[in-house]
């Protein structure tokens, strides 16, 4: 008989006794919560970052999706500029580091952001139906979250590329040959197709945001990895601190993992009927 596919998706079919140990650790980790004063003090101080991290996680990976899969679609236009326009910029970013394009964006793009916003808004201005806007008024997590758009959308938009090219041209020219457009033909034909190749890298670059939001704490906001650092600094328990903010920090990607792997998973066993 052969053996079915593990909840945790071991393809052999092995119990996942690592799932089982993390739970384990997991529930005695939240006993200890619970019942020690300090981990609970610790816990109660850092858990109000999760909400920040959540919003910049979800805001900056939706917005690095729709710019991801619009530099995808450049790089598979039938025009050489817009081509090399993709790879340039796909290669450009790829080669940043997170932290320094974090930098880069918060300090030297924001004031230009700011800049070319004014400029655009001129004539609203003289007409006085708008206020010019000030650097300062675009907050610290905004420019966070256009910071790890900007990075992500390379990597993403390399995963649309692989995907849309994965669908079989054949079916391309038959529905080129209905009479479908070119947006229906990607709607209806390309993209139901492509979806089952994107989504398992794309899953994984969510979970990998989620981890890299922690780098949003260098310039001040507060999420998980701030308020502990904020409270680990006035406290001096940077074990018991740090301790919580890792608990919380898997328990996030953790979660996240498994539930995106039954979706893939569904997405699979559909498929195949």
């Amino acid at each position: 008989m052969a053996l079915q596919p593990s909840p945790a998706g071991n393809s052999k079919g092995d119990y996942p006794w690592w799932l089982a140990a993390l739970a384990a650790i997991g529930i005695i980790l939240a006993i200890v919560i619970v019942t020690n004063g300090i981990y609970a003090q610790v816990f109660r101080t850092v858990v109000n970052g999760v909400w920040i991290t959540v919003v910049v996680t979800l805001v900056a990976f939706a917005l690095a999706t729709l710019l991801g899969l619009g530099i995808a679609l450049l790089g598979l236009s039938d025009s050489v500029a817009l081509r090399q326009a993709s790879r340039f910029y796909i290669e450009i970013i790829r080669g940043i580091p997170m932290l320094v394009l974090l930098f880069y964006v918060a300090f030297v793009g924001a004031p230009g952001i700011v800049g070319a916003y004014n400029f655009l808004i001129t004539p609203f201005v003289k007409a006085g139906l708008a206020e010019p806007v000030l650097v300062r008024d675009l907050s610290l997590m905004w420019r966070a979250i256009i910071a790890l758009m900007i990075g992500y959308s390379s990597f993403i938009a390399e995963i649309f590329r692989a995907g849309i090219q994965s669908v079989d041209h054949g079916q391309i020219e038959a529905a080129k040959a209905l009479g479908l457009s070119r947006y229906h033909r990607f709607r209806l034909v390309v993209f139901p197709q492509a979806i089952r190749v994107i989504f398992p890298p794309l899953s994984n670059d969510f979970v990998s945001m989620v981890k890299d939001s922690s780098l949003v704490s260098v310039l001040g906001v507060s999420d998980i990895t701030q308020m502990g650092k904020v409270y680990a600094s006035g406290s001096f328990r940077f074990f018991e601190t740090y301790s919580i903010v890792t608990y919380i920090y898997l328990i996030l990607t953790i979660g996240l993992s498994l539930a995106l792997r039954q979706i893939e998973q569904r997405m699979g066993r559909a498929h195949s009927r």
